[in-house]
């Protein structure tokens, strides 16, 4: 199945990007720039697309993301550390961001005649990211199957979407996804922070996943602090 992959350049994405490549038919990578702080992420996406031996699409969203306000991903605000919780990670929310780039994703495949966009959403950000639910997802083919009618037949694939973070890391590492060449920090630094909600997330995933984490944090061992914290310890 030809299959674009919504890429942002971190681990979710990268490793589905390996994974269509090697079960289906990987065409292209699409990413864009809506003016996240991250930005280097998008560095990671252009170097899998290389890797993949597929075009890469980068989309300049900054001027939609600037009217998109209030989330400390674009704005002058603090990202909040610690694990994912509803009274602070509610800062990183970028409101309808994946519908958005669904949309343009859906029109770049059915102009190229590719028959499903993959993305990368997670069952560990239902609760935080309303746009990464299955009840989202569902109801966003279904318009799409009404906005495409009787032009192109996309189908959209979502592989995670039931799944956590530590099973998307064994998927990626059954494909030889280069974890190391992947970028997940909210904060954009010159290496993973350590502290902010991705950072400890994507941290307890390669722990839980039991398999080795490759990426070198600045606070290397605030995780388990975090999860501490979380659990009432």
């Amino acid at each position: 199945m030809k299959t674009l992959v919504i890429c942002s350049g971190g681990l979710d994405s990268v490793s589905l990007a390996h994974i269509v490549a090697d079960q289906h038919q990987l065409t292209r990578l699409v990413s864009f720039d809506y003016g996240q702080r991250h930005r280097k992420e998008l560095d990671f996406a252009v170097a899998a697309a290389r890797r993949l031996n597929v075009p890469h699409h980068l989309i300049d969203m900054r001027p939609i993301g600037a009217a998109l306000t209030g989330s400390a991903l674009t704005d002058d605000i603090d990202v909040p550390d610690g694990h994912y919780a509803e009274d602070t990670m509610r800062l990183t929310v970028v409101p309808n961001r994946n519908a958005i780039m669904l949309t343009i994703g859906f029109g770049i495949a059915a102009a190229n005649g590719d028959a499903a966009v993959a993305t990368a959403v997670h069952g560990g950000d239902h609760f935080i990211y309303p746009d990464c639910r299955p009840a989202f997802t569902q109801a966003f083919e279904t318009m799409q199957r009404a906005a495409l009618d009787g032009y192109a037949d996309v189908r959209l694939h979502t592989p995670f979407v039931e799944r956590s973070k530590a099973d998307i890391v064994r998927a990626g590492a059954r494909h030889d996804t280069p974890f190391a060449e992947t970028w997940s920090c909210y904060k954009g630094g010159a290496l993973h922070c350590g502290r902010c909600g991705t950072c400890v997330e994507r941290r307890e995933a390669f722990h839980l996943a039991g398999i080795a984490d490759p990426t070198r944090y600045a606070d290397p061992d605030y995780w388990v602090t975090a999860l501490a914290e979380r659990e009432g310890n």
